[in-house]
């Protein structure tokens, strides 16, 4: 009945509408009249406005499965099991350079931990979308520009972009 253009829209932006839905219902309790239901929406259309640029800068991670291993973050740790490549683990809290790069068509994340240890991952493999709320917990990490590279290495044929150190 839906078009599939419109219906893989939805899909992809569906956690982004339901925020924006969310902050122009508090908008409109905000003109209901008197200051406390003013007060009200503003504090509701604030929090679900902070809500949709967290799920806006989370887009890009969300892209469906062409690679082969599965990501799981689990009590602090990045875990990729990889189907036809040697997987491995590495403690959010050992991890100090994250960088992005494009290997064979397709983006991956190198992962490198305190002593020298990398992890590559596919961008498109299953579970992938959860390194963005893993990826937050890290000190002085821009999602914004995480993003933004995300999108430049989808771009371009040999790119590579470092987009976080550990600071210290």
């Amino acid at each position: 009945m839906i078009r599939p253009e419109l219906r893989n829209l939805l899909r992809t932006h569906s956690e982004l509408l339901i925020f924006a839905a969310l902050a122009l219902a508090a908008l409109w309790v905000a003109f209901w009249g008197g200051w406390f239901f003013a007060v009200l929406g503003g504090a509701g259309a604030l929090v679900a406005g902070s809500l949709a640029l967290g799920a806006l800068r989370r887009t890009p991670f969300r892209r469906p499965v062409a690679a082969p291993g599965v990501v799981e973050i689990v009590e602090g740790a990045i875990r990729y099991y990889g189907a036809t490549d040697m997987g491995g683990e590495i403690p959010l809290r050992d991890l100090v350079e994250i960088r992005l790069l494009r290997l064979d068509g397709h983006a991956h994340w190198r992962l490198r931990s305190q002593s020298g240890e990398a992890l590559l991952i596919p961008a498109d493999a299953a579970g992938a979308g959860a390194l963005a709320d893993a990826f937050t917990a890290l000190p002085g990490l821009d999602m914004g520009a995480v993003s933004a590279a995300l999108a430049q290495v989808a771009r371009q044929q040999d790119a590579m972009r470092t987009v976080w150190r550990r600071p210290g």
